[in-house]
């Protein structure tokens, strides 16, 4: 019998997903959309407030540094979440998956605190964003486009985000057919990465988000 963790796997590289009806539910749903949302790495759209606040500099983003707070407050009705689909059923799953090196975070800090993250799975060249939270103005939005930067510098194929939201089709989400999302994954999963390390206080990683702005910018 299939570990849990192996189960999720299997079921991420077959374009299913897991999902609860609550966080006071203890069971788990899988889900396989007729319609998905992604983010191309190449048609990001930052505007211009999004791009002053960037570079600014002001705080510090990071990854897998807190991977069991960024979750847990993901989750949490302190970041205006009355309802989630996030339970503890997922909460543990993906701290094991994480475990294995297979789920990672995101994470922003303003003067040494947590402000913001982003949490998702790792396969092949595909990362699937589970859920962000906001503890400041700009905060996940401002981590989304590190994550971004960083993947496609590292030659990852599909940024999936589940389903479209407001939010996040203002920054550039889109949907597809269930067809080409599985010809995207398909393609992505065939294709070994490792997920980068982030770390903005570093030079280097600077010089790839502000080219990455740069890129953005001339595509706009």
């Amino acid at each position: 019998m299939k570990k849990d963790t192996d189960l999720v796997i299997d079921c991420y590289c077959n374009g299913i997903f897991p999902m609860s009806y609550g966080r006071d539910v203890d069971e788990i749903y899988f889900v396989n959309p007729n319609k998905r949302g992604i983010i191309p790495f190449n048609k990001v759209h930052i505007s211009r407030s999004l791009k002053r606040s960037i570079n600014k500099q002001d705080f510090i983003i990071t990854n897998d540094k807190a991977f069991t707070k960024v979750i847990n407050s993901c989750a949490s009705q302190e970041f205006g979440r009355k309802e989630t689909w996030i339970n503890k059923t997922i909460i543990d799953l993906f701290n094991k998956l994480h475990f294995m090196g297979k789920a990672h975070s995101i994470e922003i800090w303003k003067n040494q605190s947590l402000v913001g993250g982003i949490y998702g799975l790792s396969l092949g060249s595909v990362f699937f964003a589970e859920s962000m939270f906001s503890a400041m103005q700009n905060a996940s939005k401002i981590a989304l486009i590190y994550l971004l930067a960083k993947l496609k510098h590292e030659q990852f194929k599909l940024f999936d985000i589940q389903y479209i939201t407001p939010h996040l089709s203002s920054m550039g989400g889109i949907e597809i057919s269930k067809k080409e999302y599985m010809d995207s994954l398909r393609c992505g999963l065939k294709i070994e990465n490792k997920f980068p390390n982030i770390d903005s206080s570093q030079k280097t990683d600077w010089l790839i988000i502000s080219n990455y702005l740069q890129e953005m910018r001339d595509i706009s």
